[in-house]
């Protein structure tokens, strides 16, 4: 029962095999998914909204500009509630809509806007499969990470013979439960390629590493920051589909492919490189342990011992967080706390004193976790909830965080 409680959401196109989709419902009902059907207007002429929700126990959606579900974003909380998006059967017409990225129907739109793994299974006469246009499109939507189901060959409609047929209802489950065993049962296994992708076109700006203040041209002040939670961010991020801006400072880290990095130095410069992109920015993550004092005046030559005592005077840097929060309209500001005690307390405080939308707060007095190492424990905390994501890999809890993010932003959004 690899279906058990699964979410799958059912679009529906216009072809003759699309009479073959209540018998599809009903399977999946069987194995324990709960089911939700999306009909294009060319699909009711196949079959019937009522059939679908007869069999579904659910309302049959129809229209994109729906008054009453629109009310509610409810084609956005449509394509949130999918764990699975099956698309049965998918015409030559869909499949180019997919592969353009059209959105001028329910379904074309929910498979933007989900970020739920996509199957297809084809249907279309032999010739239209066979077309170079459609074995292109396909290609393109294969290259994206859609997963194929089918098509069989056989007698057709029209009576040609040939590949185009839809795969029966049972192998399509059958295919289904399959695709769940191997890729849904733990979310953590899935390629990039398959994770869903709640953060899609948004941009993401995240501040990873130390920064160094000079004392002289050749001694400086930092801190024992590696980079590797902002780094592992920057790949979660991309992985969930956002475009990504990282600003580092002095680390020995390899630059995850695709993404725009930034070296920086001080935390001077690390605030000039934020303040030259920031308002295209949907998230600021600032993750970089950013020095809180610099030299007040830094000395040109180097120093030489001769005192005893050797007294500097420092001046407080600017504090890149707080000014990205407090700007006219910020971007969702996600800051780091690391603690060596009361972690809890201190990182509310600074959540409030800063106004950020969340802040995520670590025990760095726990040699096992924090700088340095490749494991971290965090407490996530926002205005109205704390959250505790357990020892892991930074990794895994930097996505587990970032899927959080996109949480709040659809809270947000739907506000």
């Amino acid at each position: 029962m690899q279906l058990e409680q699964k979410n799958v959401l059912v679009g529906v196109s216009g072809g003759i095999a699309a009479y073959k989709t209540p018998d599809l419902v009903r399977k999946l009902k069987a194995q324990g998914a709960n089911v939700r059907v999306v009909l294009t207007e060319s699909a009711t002429h196949f079959v019937s909204s009522l059939s679908l929700q007869a069999v579904s126990g659910e309302k049959v959606s129809t229209h994109l500009l729906d008054e009453d579900a629109e009310a509610g974003m409810g084609h956005i909380e449509l394509a949130r509630w999918a764990d699975i998006f099956l698309i049965a059967p998918a015409t030559a017409n869909c499949i180019a809509k997919l592969a353009t990225g059209l959105a001028d129907d329910l379904l074309s739109t929910l498979a933007l806007a989900t970020p739920a793994p996509i199957l297809i299974a084809p249907a279309m006469n032999q010739q239209m499969w066979a077309a170079k246009a459609t074995q292109q499109n396909m290609q393109t939507l294969l290259d994206r990470g859609v997963a194929q189901l089918g098509p069989a060959s056989g007698e057709q409609a029209c009576g040609d013979l040939g590949y185009g047929r839809m795969l029966e209802p049972v192998e399509i489950v059958e295919a289904l439960a399959s695709f769940v065993a191997i890729n849904l049962a733990d979310d953590n296994h899935l390629s990039d390629e398959m994770q869903p992708k709640p953060l899609a076109g948004k941009q993401v700006m995240i501040t990873a590493g130390p920064t160094r203040e000079a004392i002289d041209p050749v001694r400086y002040i930092s801190n024992h920051s590696s980079g590797k939670m902002g780094f592992a961010l920057a790949r979660a991020a991309q992985n969930l589909g956002a475009k990504v801006t990282l600003i580092s400072g002095p680390v020995s880290l390899s630059t995850p492919d695709g993404i725009t990095r930034v070296d920086v130095t001080s935390a001077q410069e690390m605030l000039d490189a934020v303040e030259k992109d920031i308002d295209s920015q949907d998230v600021f993550v600032a993750c970089a342990a950013v020095a809180d004092y610099r030299i007040a005046h830094e000395n040109t030559q180097k120093l030489k011992k001769k005192a005893e005592d050797l007294v500097l005077t420092f001046t407080k840097n600017p504090d890149i967080l707080k000014r990205v929060a407090q700007r006219k309209n910020a971007p969702f500001t996600l800051g780091f706390a690391a603690e060596t005690q009361d972690v809890e307390a201190y990182a509310r405080t600074k959540l409030e004193d800063k106004k950020l939308n969340m802040i995520a707060a670590n025990d760095v007095s726990q040699a096992d976790i924090g700088f340095n190492s490749d494991q971290n424990a965090l407490l996530v905390i926002t205005k109205d909830n704390t959250r505790k994501l357990a020892k892991a890999s930074k990794d895994s809890l930097a996505r587990d965080l970032l899927k959080i993010v996109s949480d709040e932003l659809f809270k947000s959004h739907k506000k």
